[in-house]
């Protein structure tokens, strides 16, 4: 595949700047916008996604090894069994005045795999299923604030807690971000707590007694696991009557098929998975305890596009395929041969970079003085390469040896060279546009 990566970007970057005149932000998810990976100089736009390979709007070509479709598509873009399980839904019809069978079939399947559950609701979305799982908290406990660890979308509910200080979301990877638009009649009803920390979740609980209705969290992002503070949450929880929600949006169905949290001693009362069980499709599931459950029966929680049938047969097709290979080990193998192979380049070339994240998830953090200058010139060397490349690896099952370790030569050349300009003090001048944004702030 010859393709010159140093010739200038047009469409892509010409579309993009045409976008943000039209779109308020340029599109509908922050975390794809240019500014986050390498400002006017991004390809932005793909006319064809196959495996890992990506070809841009001037047919060029790309290898994904960077956020793999927000770590949607863990079986690779375009995958065929999913692709025909998706056009046989479609063929036979993806809706109708009556409901497809497909959407029993999938709780069922998610049931068989958390046996603690009994009961489960669909949406589309992560952040939807979210927003669902937490009103039906709310529901089931009868009590209104919610206390909250990680990240959890863009829902009124989570934001409300920048309301009472807007430095509230600084350590949920939300950092800088305005509640615009959020009712202030909702500030004083969601409270952070740091992962780890349960003396803070302990205060926290104590200066809300009586009114916490649900404790929403991560069971790991990038932090080792701590099974200990997991299990005392679990045991507060129950204490004071709240509803223990584990979100596995990002963590489900990479390191097991369906949730992270059955490889461990603690059980929700409620997990809500999404991303990569979908392959790309959207669906997003809520899977729960009867007893919890059944108050979604006293709220409204409703949508048309909930029961079209395209991400229930995408979902079924993915559990099957995973089943089948062992796809969680399979990524877990890759994720952790590139981080120690990366490792290996930080320390011969001497940067201040750490490896952290879960298996399949590898994640750079960069310690150098000026990071952000850093992360943006490995994407912007990287890209001329012909990689989509930044500071996190949504592993897929499509990355083969071959294209691993042609990725691994690239990096290895380009943290060389920065290496080469950060010693020779020329790193900002090696830049060949702005340095990208970092975290949640505003995209001009």
């Amino acid at each position: 595949m010859q393709t010159n990566h140093k010739a200038k970007i047009n469409q892509g970057v010409a579309l993009w700047r045409k976008a943000k005149t039209l779109i308020p932000g340029g599109n509908q998810l922050l975390s794809k916008r240019s500014e986050m990976f390498l400002p006017n100089q991004w390809p932005s736009y793909y006319k064809r996604a196959q495996g890992v390979e990506l070809w841009d709007l001037d047919n060029r070509h790309y290898y994904d090894l960077s956020i793999m479709g927000i770590g949607t598509c863990v079986l690779g873009y375009a995958n065929p069994g999913v692709n025909r399980a998706v056009k046989r839904a479609l063929d036979a019809g993806s809706m109708s005045t009556l409901n497809c069978y497909e959407e029993v079939a999938l709780a069922e399947k998610l049931i068989e795999l958390h046996p603690w559950a009994q009961m489960v609701r669909f949406a589309r979305t992560g952040g939807e299923a979210d927003a669902v799982a937490v009103r039906i908290a709310r529901a089931a406990s009868g009590k209104d604030k919610v206390l909250f660890c990680g990240y959890h979308g863009w829902s009124d509910w989570y934001l409300a807690s920048n309301l009472a200080d807007s430095k509230n979301l600084d350590g949920q990877l939300l950092q800088g971000l305005e509640p615009q638009g959020i009712a202030r009649g909702l500030k004083g009803t969601s409270f952070p707590f740091s992962y780890g920390n349960v003396q803070k979740f302990k205060q926290l609980v104590d200066e809300h007694q009586g009114e916490v209705g649900a404790v929403i969290m991560e069971v790991q992002r990038s932090q080792t696991i701590d099974i200990p503070f997991l299990q005392e949450v679990r045991n507060i929880a129950n204490k004071i009557g709240a509803v223990l929600i584990f979100d596995e949006v990002t963590s489900g169905f990479r390191v097991r098929t369906g949730g992270l949290h059955m490889l461990y001693p603690v059980r929700p009362d409620i997990v809500v998975l999404g991303k990569a069980m979908g392959n790309g499709h959207p669906i997003a599931a809520v899977v729960g305890k009867k007893s919890v459950m059944d108050a979604a029966q006293k709220s409204f929680i409703s949508s048309t596009y909930w029961t079209e049938r395209v991400g229930y047969a995408a979902a079924l097709e993915v559990i099957r395929q995973y089943e089948a290979r062992n796809v969680p080990a399979l990524i877990c193998k890759k994720g952790e041969r590139v981080a120690e192979a990366l490792k290996r380049i930080f320390a011969r070339h001497q940067l201040k970079i750490e490896m952290t994240g879960l298996l399949p998830v590898p994640t750079m953090v960069i310690k150098e003085e000026n990071p952000l200058v850093v992360k943006t010139l490995f994407t912007q060397e990287m890209l001329k390469k012909g990689y989509l490349a930044s500071n996190v690896i949504f592993m897929s099952s499509c990355h083969s040896d071959k294209i691993l370790n042609q990725y691994l030569v690239a990096a290895d050349q380009t943290l060389g060279a920065i290496a080469l300009w950060k010693s020779q003090g020329i790193l900002e001048e090696k830049l060949e546009g702005p340095v990208c944004h970092a975290g949640f702030k505003r995209l001009a």
